[in-house]
């Protein structure tokens, strides 16, 4: 077998560590908020894996295809014929990223303030676009800890599910959204089997399943390699299964169609379709483009397909796990095992002298740019925001600091040094402090929140 990448590089682009001095400045300029830093100033960038991938040959080629009519394109029905083909799904509405087709879906769905959407586990925006349409976000992730083996940390806790819905009644519940990866609980697959059940319990009591499928492509992998029955089949046969068991989906498309911009909307019913499509015109731009470039679909029609490939799956998780074994070797403690993205550390566990709501995530993230110039993100109490009653902080199960890694752009070395970083980091952790706000907006605040020192 071999161990290379499955690709040659044809271009390069140079990037530099800045001395330490300079980082700190950098960071404190900043306010301590790495997604406030210049990217010049990073020396490897995991903040996050959406958009920041590099194009093959092929989606670069299609480019030059784009159709830029406003409506009815060719490269439309380039994209639709690819989302149908691995889908099942006959009505598709692209959008300009995956937070379009949240907002588009969620105001069609959630009828009446105070309706729940109920989830594997939400993402930081998924989550936002459910409480700005009125909605009430539900977690009901299956409870296990970071460091005991389960091939799917990311199912749906499918008992308390039904509980929820038998109490609080179907007509109250806006949708079911099943996460695959789920992201926010260290990027963990989701199994085939839990993805039936939560149909079955959908369909029992007629509510809506919509999978959020930013990484549907990593999942099927994971199912092909740990789930019994799945061995042999085909990347894009175990997608087709998984779909057919539910109404649609919404999508980042800057994950694993493998594109820098671009989102999806796609349903099994016209009905819905035309529902949530008289919102997409008037946010996005017609139904045919969605506030997308012609070119921009047609990379995004080779992408869909080019994801589902065996060779790059194996390399893609195999890259992630690789750097995961590092860090776990060295002593450094994380959700296990890797998910298909990003090495998620259990920062509550690498800085137990922070308590929760000094954010040791986002702590974590401040140390790793100071020490090695690597930007990384916090998944923790920090990206849960407020109590939209109460004001609190809201407890998140994970204080997690992620490491996502972009889809072919850095090889393994560049990993030895995140790897060096962190385990620097870790043998001086003591000296790590908490953050405290100075300043914090009202939504998504971790994007643009000011931050001290404690």
């Amino acid at each position: 077998m071999p161990k290379g990448e499955p690709f040659k590089i044809k271009m390069v682009e140079p990037i530099r560590l800045i001395p330490r001095e300079d980082r700190e400045a950098a960071i404190k300029a900043a306010h301590y908020n790495p997604f406030l830093l210049r990217s010049s100033d990073v020396y490897i960038d995991l903040l996050t894996d959406s958009g920041t991938g590099a194009m093959s040959q092929f989606q670069w080629s299609a480019m030059m295809l784009g159709d830029e009519s406003y409506a009815g394109a060719s490269s439309y029905y380039r994209l639709k014929e690819a989302v149908t083909d691995i889908t099942g799904y006959e009505y598709v509405l692209p959008t300009h990223q995956g937070r379009g087709a949240e907002k588009s879906a969620f105001a069609q769905l959630i009828t009446r303030p105070g309706m729940y959407v109920l989830s594997n586990m939400f993402f930081d925006t998924t989550r936002g676009h459910v409480q700005l349409a009125g909605g009430r976000p539900i977690d009901l992730l299956l409870d296990v800890p970071t460091e005991e083996y389960h091939p799917f940390k990311g199912n749906m806790d499918t008992a308390r599910l039904e509980a929820f819905i038998q109490e609080h009644g179907a007509e109250n519940i806006a949708c079911i959204v099943m996460t695959v990866t789920n992201n926010s609980a260290g990027g963990q697959p989701v199994s085939m089997a839990n993805i039936r059940e939560t149909s079955r319990i959908a369909r029992k009591y007629g509510i809506l399943l919509l999978f959020d499928v930013a990484r549907y492509a990593e999942n099927c992998h994971f199912i092909r390699m740990r789930e019994e029955g799945y061995a042999d089949k085909a990347p894009i046969d175990i997608a087709r299964e998984m779909f057919s068991y539910g109404d649609g989906l919404m999508m980042s498309a800057k994950k694993d169609a493998l594109v820098n911009i671009g989102g999806l909307l796609a349903f099994k019913d016209e009905e819905l379709y035309t529902r949530v499509g008289g919102t997409v015109v008037p946010f996005e731009g017609f139904l045919t483009y969605g506030g997308l470039a012609g070119r921009d679909l047609e990379a995004m029609a080779v992408g869909l397909r080019e994801a589902l490939d065996p060779d790059y799956l194996a390399y893609r998780v195999g890259q992630v796990e690789y750097l995961g074994n590092l860090l776990r070797s060295a002593g450094i403690p994380i959700q296990w095992p890797v998910g298909g993205h990003a090495v998620f550390i259990d920062a509550a566990k690498f800085l137990p002298h922070i308590p929760w709501d000094q954010f040791p995530g986002h702590a974590l993230t401040v140390a790793l740019y100071q020490e090695g110039g690597v930007r990384t993100v916090e998944v923790g109490s920090l990206m849960m925001g407020r109590d939209p009653e109460t004001g609190e902080n809201v407890r998140s199960p994970f204080e997690f600091t992620r490491l996502a890694i972009p889809r072919r752009v850095y090889t393994n070395l560049h990993l030895e040094d995140v790897a060096e970083t962190v385990i620097n980091a870790f043998q001086k952790r003591e000296q790590i402090r908490g953050v405290k706000f100075t300043r914090e907006p009202k939504v998504l605040r971790h994007f643009t929140a000011h931050f001290d020192l404690v």
